[in-house]
């Protein structure tokens, strides 16, 4: 992975940042923009005013021609652009999405990297040998209908047991909007269910599983949780308040059997210590989110950098958002560690283009207009900054939605690029800490998980300064290096997943809801 080197700069001089020797467009990186008139290092002239992120033409390029971004055509010229002229996405007609077929398979055989020790944590050990950074009970529901109760009871617990129990870090309910008026039946059905089972065995919930059911629901409690899907203790049995059983009087019954249940589990998850562990027991899922021009720059390398680091020190990282790597899909292939994997990637990117299909769009629904704002034209610049925080390793397994993680090393966890979704099914897969870029900025944070949030540029890491835990935009600033940063950030995933820091999310309890992916229709 290239390190874009900027030197430091007094703040008036014009800077502009090409991300590889053969682009023929520049991104300005200076706040507020570059003016028309500005004449840029080497004596180009601006033809516009181009705005923050946004891309500035290095050299006259004809109609038709590619726009070449990350050494990579980014779209077609539909018009002739002048040099220095402002390169925007109503200039560009896009590229066609790369065939699946004829992809190099497993063909990078890059010289491992060195192993990095002595690296630990301080975390709960769990008895499937998992390990948490955060000790929550979490209360598992089988359908939306019962949210509310579980809500009301939620806040009880947490003013009126939990302060009993101080090492138990949170309380929360698993709440989501599934488990009745659906296809359950359904080829796709597996996927909301099997996300659903996965979450509520979470490293970060210590192996107390408790559930709150309706009754009459289609996603039965059996059928969620069927034998041998989790590990109980014993001859017990799975613990399941039922709403609708005959011994409930009212409401206040239903919110008293679930305080009554929810204490036997806050008594064992209190008895727990944190110990010792080795940096390998890290599950980081990696994501972007309300990304600009810069996430490709800065915060993203940063991140691909800590990957690197974390899987050299025997971790895991999930890399997911199959839109927003899709263009990048050659690349996931040949780096792959065994052609089984690599047919894997092509088979999942498949299976998410009839997905696309079937709803009468394609990957360039993707893009937001705060991406457009931010300098990213289309999906596939997106895309080449997004592959970008997956790092240089190789990628090692792929896991379909909802699936858990069963090995190390680098994984392609194939989710939607939604925050909310992929985050959702990175927890299925057993994350247990977060790591969050942007460059537009939002407040995203999960209950369930510390999740560590990376700003692109200084501009929002000081605007927002109070929601971002690290400022990647140092990188542009030519104050610190893509290595700095991602080992600064290395050093706060040890510290965070050992409860020394909290992230700022945390801090403000700062928390978006799970939403399962489900692509089965709805009855």
């Amino acid at each position: 992975m290239a390190d874009a080197v900027v030197a430091p700069v007094p703040p008036t001089t014009p800077l502009t940042i090409r991300m590889h020797a053969a682009d023929n467009v520049a991104i300005v990186a200076n706040d507020g923009g570059l003016a028309v008139g500005t004449l840029l290092a080497g004596g180009l002239q601006l033809q516009d005013r181009v705005p923050q992120g946004h891309k500035v033409a290095l050299v006259a390029i004809a109609k038709d021609a590619a726009v070449i971004r990350y050494n990579v055509p980014i779209g077609y010229a539909v018009k002739d652009i002048p040099a220095g002229a402002w390169v925007h996405e109503r200039l560009l007609h896009m590229p066609a999405a790369r065939s699946l077929d004829d992809l190099p398979m497993a063909t990078e055989h890059a010289a491992p990297l060195e192993p990095l020790t002595g690296y630990s944590f301080m975390g709960y050990r769990n008895a499937d040998g998992s390990v948490g950074t955060r000790n929550i009970l979490a209360i598992t529901t089988t359908v939306q209908c019962v949210a509310g109760v579980v809500d009301f009871a939620v806040n009880r617990i947490k003013a009126e047991l939990l302060p009993r129990y101080p090492q138990v870090d949170d309380v929360v309910g698993l709440e989501h909007a599934y488990g009745c008026g659906v296809a359950i039946d359904a080829p796709d059905a597996i996927i909301p269910i099997r996300t659903l089972r996965n979450i509520s065995r979470n490293p970060n919930f210590g192996g107390e599983v408790m559930v709150v059911s309706l009754g009459c629901e289609k996603l039965q409690p059996e059928r969620l949780l069927p034998p041998g899907s989790i590990a109980l203790r014993g001859e017990e049995k799975l613990d399941v308040v039922c709403l609708q059983a005959e011994q409930h009087v009212g409401f206040m019954s239903m919110v008293d059997s679930i305080m009554a249940s929810a204490e036997k589990h806050l008594q064992r998850l209190n008895a727990r210590q944190r110990e010792r562990v080795p940096a390998s027991e890290l599950l980081v899922g990696v994501q972007c989110g309300g990304s600009d021009a810069f996430s490709g720059v800065t915060a993203n390398p940063a991140v691909g950098f800590c990957t690197d680091l974390l899987v050299r020190a025997g971790a895991t990282v999930l890399f997911s958002e199959t839109t927003e790597v899709r263009d990048a899909v050659d690349q996931m292939t040949a780096r792959a560690t065994t052609p089984e994997v690599a047919q894997a990637m092509a088979r999942e990117m498949a299976w998410y283009d009839a997905y696309l299909q079937r709803g009468s769009a394609d990957r360039s629904a993707n893009t937001t207009p705060g991406n457009k704002a931010g300098g990213l034209s289309n999906i596939v610049e997106k895309a080449m900054g997004s592959i970008i925080k997956s790092g240089t390793v190789p990628i090692s397994a792929v896991l379909s939605p909802g699936e858990k993680a069963s090995t190390k090393g680098l994984i392609y966890a194939a989710t939607p690029a939604s925050d909310f979704i992929c985050g959702t099914l990175q927890l299925a897969a057993g994350m247990n800490m977060h790591v969050f870029t942007t460059g537009r900025g939002t407040p995203y944070g999960l209950a369930e998980c510390p999740v560590i949030k990376v700003a692109t540029r200084t501009e929002l890491a000081t605007r927002w300064h109070d929601l971002m835990d690290v400022n990647a935009g140092r990188i542009a600033d030519g104050e610190a290096s893509i290595a700095d940063v991602g080992w600064e950030l290395f050093h706060l995933l040890l510290a965070v997943a050992s409860g020394e820091k909290k992230t700022w999310a945390e801090h403000w309890k700062l928390h978006n809801a799970l939403v399962l992916f489900n692509p089965a229709p709805i009855t």
